[in-house]
């Protein structure tokens, strides 16, 4: 078994946004040539200097194929700042010869995997306008710290990326501006975009074909032709840019969460089959990340269940984030857009901070009047000119057919059933797909706009050319096909879409976000956190075939991801000697559990249902309490190392990947003692027994008692009770003990435990499942 960061992700991972419903899969290239990409890993660097490394990789490559020549011709990357490896293009018989060698950890292939504002932050309480409590003025809006971003590049003309009124580059960066076709790296870096550069050697050298085509642009330089990286930077360190909407709705002003952080752009994703980014391109950017000195690395890119394990080398997020995080970096990633399933969630190790989607307080009502003056409201993106009254259908099957035509997604329509009308139809899709589908069908057969009755989401999107679809639940759906039945000419009359914010709306977890548990170490809570992702408004490429005049509205884990890396900026500027770990802490245990309304949070889905740590973890990110936590659940390497024994990974590749001689125990140790702050229990019949540690971060002398809320048929109890801290004791260890009063197997059930010192509130989610009649055999 191998070593888990020793886990390289050689593939193409998804870039984790909702457009068109484009699926999530993984499909693997075949070789076209006896030879393919490999990713060579020698776990951690064994000196400090580049040069040396790199020239130690040309050795071995060269002992392999024969001559320091063809080694350098076949070099496709040599990684020498976070980790000792390359990447090369080798055949079978060459990979083969290469693993037995003494030094090399694995050799593995190159797989490929398929590519997937204006209100959140005032949602979040971070606006300029707060009250003093706010953490923007207080962190100079992120100043200071350096956000890597690794996507599909920028698209510096941006309003969003200008640097009025910023300071000089932060110190610390050793990076650089990379020049390339139609990117300038004197012009277009800045003040804002302090680095640029792009890697495409592993995607060329397995895709085989040019990159830029006829049927799609796209640019040999960090310039951005897809606009999802240009949404996800902007959205996490974008300027102030005031007057932007979206078609006209959601008017305001837009920005990125530390709006004076700088951005460090790494281009590992490219305009091909709807998006791709290879994993041997991804690594060389974490590579170069750690060595040019970012302090937040952004990743809305994930794969595909089922998981890789992280000594998989095929998971290379894993990998990277390791070494990042070893180093001081806070990794935040997407939990992935294949909700509301479970156990769907992705970027699972517990040093990333793994991110789902949550809407926000802001709706696009769409008024639907109907020939008797009843009106209904649906939620749309029609910014066009209203539809006066016009006829109305509902296209229905007749007789004994099985199947009836009015479903979204088969529709069959003629112009002389559709011409000059609205249509009615239902779908059970919870997707965009139908809704696509149906549009185009009905706008071809002459139709003038489309009501679709579904289970409500709020992720929007226009149909094309501005084409009225409306979203309805099946309850409006199904009043509005009663009236088409009772009249023997029905009509209806569709209004413009408007912006609405504040008290009416509720916030929910999103319909497509990824849900726990984890599929890989189910102990190990995932999501960590929520923030907004559904209907985001952010800078974006020209390209984007959604844009309105540079900016444009998207949906996904992928939005919801950099909301977390811009509130991350701003905390390491309040406390930039915080771990990744601490900071994790600060974000979960001080989340919204009901909401910054104060009422309970739902989850879309089938139906929708009241919220669990597995769909949002600790809830919906609360910045202005991150920064002030009182207690912090801190990790560091031992903790790590004991995650990586609890997983029963074996020793030689632990040792590798952290370049240090690593026994573990011969008892394995429990993976319910990592210092999470959670405690997630898969299996519970007997009484447990779990220890964590807290790390002070308030007032040094302080009290703390704990508040418990057992989940559903536990008991649950702490010692020692309360905590008691002063000038010499800021860290304290307390065991809480867990049993059930349930004699059967039964699903999770929920609850917490609240540390509080009447300031601060430190909670931590609990979730327990009584298991008598396990699965598969009890391995530990």
């Amino acid at each position: 078994m191998t070593s888990p960061i020793s886990s390289v992700v050689l593939g193409f991972l998804c870039l984790l946004c909702v457009l068109n419903d484009q699926g999530i899969s993984i499909t693997v290239a075949a070789a076209k040539t006896n030879s393919r990409v490999h990713i060579v890993y020698l776990g951690e660097r064994q000196h400090d200097n580049p040069k040396l490394i790199t020239d130690s990789h040309h050795d071995l490559l060269a002992t392999i194929v024969g001559s320091k020549s063809l080694a350098s011709e076949l070099m496709v990357y040599s990684y020498r700042h976070g980790f000792s490896g390359f990447a090369a293009k080798l055949t079978e018989a060459q990979a083969q010869k290469c693993a037995e060698l003494p030094d090399v950890v694995r050799v593995i292939p190159n797989t490929l995997y398929k590519l997937q504002t204006t209100r959140s932050w005032d949602f979040l309480g971070l606006s300029p306008q707060s009250p003093s409590s706010n953490i923007l003025p207080s962190s100079n809006m992120g100043d200071g710290v350096i956000i890597g971003v690794l996507d599909t590049g920028i698209w510096p003309e941006s309003k969003s990326f200008n640097e009025e009124g910023l300071g000089p580059v932060p110190s610390h960066w050793k990076g650089i501006c990379e020049s390339g076709e139609k990117f300038n790296a004197t012009l277009h870096c800045n003040r804002k975009i302090i680095g640029a550069r792009w890697f495409n050697d592993g995607i060329l050298a397995e895709y085989g074909q040019p990159l830029n085509t006829s049927e799609r642009t796209e640019f040999m330089s960090p310039r951005d032709a897809h606009g999802h990286g240009t949404h996800t930077a902007s959205t996490a360190a974008g300027s102030f840019v005031t007057n932007v909407s979206y078609k006209g709705l959601g008017h305001g002003t837009v920005r990125g969460g530390a709006p004076n952080a700088r951005l460090a752009v790494y281009k590992v994703c490219w305009n091909v089959l709807g998006g791709q980014c290879s994993g041997a391109d991804m690594l060389k950017a974490f590579d170069e990340a750690i060595h040019d000195g970012v302090d937040v690395l952004s990743l809305s890119i994930g794969g595909s269940v089922p998981l890789y394990s992280d000594v998989d080398e095929r998971d290379g997020i894993a990998t990277g984030s390791f070494h990042a995080v070893a180093r001081g970096i806070t990794v935040v990633c997407a939990a992935s857009n294949d909700g509301p399933s479970a156990q769907t969630v992705q970027n699972t190790s517990p040093w990333i901070i793994t991110v789902a989607a949550s809407t926000t307080d802001r709706a696009f009502p769409t008024s639907i009047t109907l020939g008797n003056n009843k009106t209904f409201l649906g939620q749309a993106m029609f910014t066009g000119l209203e539809i006066g009254f016009t006829s109305l259908i509902y296209p229905e099957s007749g007789g004994l057919q099985p199947t009836a035509t009015g479903v979204c997604e088969s529709l069959s329509l003629n112009k002389t059933m559709v011409s000059g009308k609205v249509v009615l139809c239902f779908t059970s899709l919870g997707r965009r797909r139908a809704v696509t589908s149906a549009s185009a069908t009905v706008k071809e057969a002459g139709g003038v706009g489309l009501i679709v009755g579904k289970n409500p989401t709020e992720g929007l999107y226009p149909c094309s050319d501005d084409f009225p679809c409306i979203e309805v639940d099946y309850e409006i759906g199904t009043r509005i096909a009663f009236y088409i039945r009772s009249t023997r000419y029905p009509l209806v009359k569709l209004n413009r879409s408007k912006t609405i914010v504040g008290k009416p709306i509720l916030a929910k977890v999103a319909y497509f976000s990824s849900r726990g548990p984890n599929s890989a170490a189910p102990a190990i809570l995932k999501p960590d956190i929520a923030a907004p992702g559904v209907n985001i408004l952010a800078a974006t490429s020209p390209l984007d075939s959604f844009v309105d005049a540079g900016y444009v509205m998207h949906s996904g884990t992928s939005m919801a991801t950099p909301h977390v890396s811009g509130i991350v900026a701003l905390l390491k500027a309040l406390h930039p000697n915080w771990s990744p770990a601490a900071i994790r802490s600060a974000l979960v245990t001080s989340a919204w559990r009901n909401g910054p309304s104060g009422l309970p949070i739902f989850a879309e889905g089938s139906p929708q249902k009241l919220t669990n740590p597995f769909d949002f973890g600790g809830g919906i990110v609360h910045p202005n309490a991150a920064a002030n936590p009182g207690l912090v659940y801190d990790m560091g390497a031992a903790d790590y190392m004991h995650y990586l024994c609890a997983m029963g990974y074996n020793n030689s590749a632990i040792s590798r990947l952290t370049g240090q001689a690593t026994t573990c125990p011969i008892m394995r140790p429990s993976i319910l003692d990592i210092n999470l702050p959670s405690i997630t229990i898969p299996s519970l019949r007997n009484s447990i027994t779990v220890t964590r540690t807290v790390t002070n971060v308030g007032d040094p002398k302080s009290v703390y008692e704990a508040t418990i809320d057992p989940p559903l048929g536990t008991v649950v109890s702490v010692k020692p009770n309360p905590l008691v801290f002063n000038s010499t004791v800021q860290k304290l260890t307390f065991e809480i003990t867990i049993s059930t009063t349930h004699q059967m197997n039964t699903g999770y059930y929920f609850g917490s435990l609240t540390w509080t010192d009447r300031v601060h509130a430190v909670r931590i989610p609990l979730s327990m499942r009584t298991e008598f009649l396990q699965h598969f055999a009890d391995d530990h």
